[in-house]
């Protein structure tokens, strides 16, 4: 029962949409109706100033950890753990307090396999950079570490985590279905051209205009921008 229980209680914090409670809480703006319309850290950077996007990552970040390390110490069972991690990220994805929409997990994704895989995780996110600095592209960088994640742990023979990193890889998979139809068609919006785009469309009355942009992790999934991608 208290397995269960704590399944639940991972998606519920998972459910929680950090970037619009920082954005309201912390400098009056509803970032769900400016720039790119994401609630993701970086367009709660690109509205509120590159501190409340670094703090809005921090906390998509914890909402992945706190459980699955709490999971850790409940039980031994790997299928148990994966399964408080998956609600984890499903919940970020599709939020109970936004109507079953939310963001697209990249960065709950990284806070899940902190305490699960975090010398994978750190070659994975190495690759995700390069990726998106290579190519301009937020999403590439994003699939290019769910997709690592597995083959990582494949090498590595970590087998107690490759389920939940092939079940992780199929949901971001999912949740970025249309920016891979923009990446395949050459029509997805590179961040190099769409932060300075987005910093003029931020710029109206709805609250402080933006700094720098923060990390791609977690975003509505309905929206269009690559920059709604990541969390």
């Amino acid at each position: 029962m208290g397995s269960l229980l704590w399944i639940a209680a991972a998606y519920l914090l998972g459910s929680i949409p950090m970037g619009l409670v920082v954005g309201r809480l912390l400098c009056g703006v509803d970032p769900r109706g400016a720039g790119s319309r994401s609630t993701g850290s970086t367009n709660v950077a690109r509205l509120c100033g590159f501190k409340y996007g670094v703090l809005t990552l921090v906390l998509d970040l914890g909402k992945g950890w706190l459980p699955v390390s709490i999971a850790m110490g409940m039980s031994d069972s790997a299928f148990f753990v994966s399964l408080v991690a998956f609600a984890a990220l499903v919940g970020h994805a599709f939020s109970v307090f936004m109507g079953f929409r939310g963001g697209k997990a990249v960065a709950t994704t990284i806070g899940v396999f902190i305490p699960l895989a975090f010398g994978k995780l750190v070659i994975a996110v190495a690759l995700c950079i390069a990726a998106i600095v290579a190519s301009g592209f937020v999403s590439l960088g994003s699939l290019t570490l769910v997709t690592a994640l597995p083959v990582l742990l494949l090498l590595g023979g970590d087998w107690a985590w490759l389920p939940l990193s092939v079940a992780v890889m199929a949901l971001v998979y999912w949740l970025h279905r249309e920016n891979i139809v923009r990446l395949a068609r050459g029509e997805e919006k590179s961040w190099r051209k769409s932060k300075y785009d987005s910093r003029d469309a931020a710029a109206p009355a709805d609250g402080p205009s933006s700094g720098p942009s923060a990390d791609s992790s977690s975003d509505s999934s309905s929206d269009d921008s690559d920059q709604k991608d990541a969390q």
